[in-house]
């Protein structure tokens, strides 16, 4: 699959749920992307917040997370339903660089294409990171979130599959076809845009039917 490059597209968190304060969590490096960041739409009223970027291998702004809502912790499948559940609603958007396969900036190698599966993944990936099986030790998380991973990489490589459907949402205004699905921890949806960059989202306690997408006129504006 076509893809970018590992960095997860989340906030790092702790083990017990809390988050653990990072330098990547400032406009910073938002504001190095050439390319446009896109977070919910105007009817979205609630808090939004800064999340981290991705680095290409070259070192150039690749893709990048912006929360909306509630900050989402660490959770296990057995607080599904619960008061949890209640308290934590968020969706967060992902924007990806649409890049061809190119040299890189010191012309040693290639740098790997983008695509609507990357942004899949990098969301499939971000919702896992805020979960794992309530049964499960700890110690075993990394093994867990390891295999996740693989499977989300293979679903994000097989759009057309059984897996997704299609669900209609709006970006900038125009009615855009997404790559949609749900899981026991949440769902995830991916799309193009006509602003040159892939949107990808994930959330829990949101309805992702309601959303709508748009360009970020002012990502300082967003908490960090």
């Amino acid at each position: 699959m076509e893809t970018t490059s590992s960095a997860v597209a989340q906030a790092p968190a702790a083990e017990d749920g809390q988050h653990v304060p990072s330098a990547r969590r400032t406009v910073d490096g938002y504001l190095r992307a050439p390319f446009p960041w896109y977070g919910l739409d105007e009817a979205f009223t609630g808090r939004r917040w800064l999340m981290q970027v991705g680095l290409a291998a070259d070192g150039a702004v690749e893709h990048g997370s912006v929360g909306h809502g509630d900050e989402p912790s660490v959770r296990s499948e057995f607080t599904a339903g619960g008061d949890q559940e209640a308290k934590e609603k968020f969706a967060v958007v992902v924007t990806v660089a649409a890049n061809p396969v190119r040299r890189s900036a010191d012309g040693t190698g290639l740098l790997e294409a983008t695509s609507v599966s990357s942004a899949a993944w990098l969301a499939g990936v971000g919702l896992l990171s805020f979960t794992w099986p309530g049964q499960m030790d700890h110690s075993l998380r990394d093994d867990w979130l390891e295999q996740q991973t693989e499977t989300a990489w293979v679903l994000a490589d097989d759009l057309e599959g059984e897996d997704w459907s299609t669900l209609s949402l709006p970006v900038d205004g125009v009615p855009t076809p997404f790559h949609y699905r749900e899981s026991e921890f949440g769902w995830v949806l991916a799309g193009s845009t006509q602003a040159g960059v892939h949107v990808g989202a994930y959330g829990r306690g949101m309805s992702a039917y309601g959303l709508g997408f748009a360009v970020i006129k002012d990502i300082a504006g967003y908490d960090d």
